[in-house]
């Protein structure tokens, strides 16, 4: 088989939340690169503007989509804007993470709105449409904390944690038409979305030295590894999290 049979993405929609910044903005970019048409969806205009727009410098193909995941009627209004998709990477998140003794139910409603309530409402308006055609990915990006808790990991941990198990529900209910439902599980990646730790540099140097690579991640790192489980090629490769964290996670 050739790599174009293994990765390409030539004539494939991906709808990437959050895909403006860090790993979600790395990933939109990888899947133009690979040949697929990207809506690029996430608040802000002009973020998504300039994202677009830097797609289609490097010769890709993209188109932006203003979408408010906090809410389940803001998830629907984004699956119709979006229309049919072949692959669908839920990459947009809130991290808000006070000590679990402060944590009250507005902080954890939000919470779930975004991480985990807003792509199961995308799975579940996309994925049909993905099966009925015979091919879909749903990728979703997890965290270390669905796995263990360490700096106040909170509601945020747990939403992590039942994404993954979404994935797998997912999976069983669309694998045998085509359709993929896998996780990717980072390490600690300094992002907009955890700025309160990357301002830390203790923190940072003590997350670094818990991998086996000696660093943290770069959204960079995420690029490869959304585009092999978008591809043909990731066909078998169903309801799994994938660490791509440095062996933070065996360390």
């Amino acid at each position: 088989m050739s790599l174009q049979d293994l990765f390409g993405l030539d004539g494939r929609t991906a709808l990437v939340t959050g895909g403006t910044s860090g790993i979600g903005r790395a990933i939109a970019v990888s899947l133009a690169d690979a040949g697929a048409h990207v809506l690029v969806a996430a608040r802000t205009r002009a973020t998504i503007d300039e994202t677009v727009a830097s797609i289609r410098e490097a010769g890709g193909t993209a188109h932006g989509i203003v979408a408010d995941l906090s809410s389940r009627p803001g998830a629907h209004a984004l699956a119709d804007a979006a229309g049919e998709v072949d692959v669908l990477v839920n990459s947009a998140g809130i991290n808000l993470r006070p000590p679990m003794p402060d944590l009250d139910e507005d902080t954890w409603d939000a919470t779930m709105a975004v991480n985990l309530d807003a792509p199961f409402v995308l799975g579940q308006r996309l994925a049909p449409g993905m099966a009925a055609r015979g091919f879909g990915r749903i990728i979703g990006i997890s965290s270390q904390q669905a796995h263990r808790p360490f700096a106040a990991s909170g509601a945020y941990g747990v939403s992590k944690a039942a994404l993954e198990a979404l994935a797998r529900s997912q999976a069983e209910a669309w694998s045998a038409q085509g359709v993929t439902s896998n996780v990717l599980v980072p390490g600690f990646v300094p992002t907009p979305l955890n700025q309160r730790l990357s301002s830390d540099p203790a923190t940072v140097e003590r997350l670094a030295a818990r991998t086996l690579v000696g660093r943290n991640g770069f959204a960079s790192d995420f690029a490869a590894a959304a585009v092999f489980l978008a591809g043909p090629g990731a066909a078998y490769v169903t309801g799994q999290s994938i660490a791509v964290d440095g062996g933070f996670s065996v360390h």
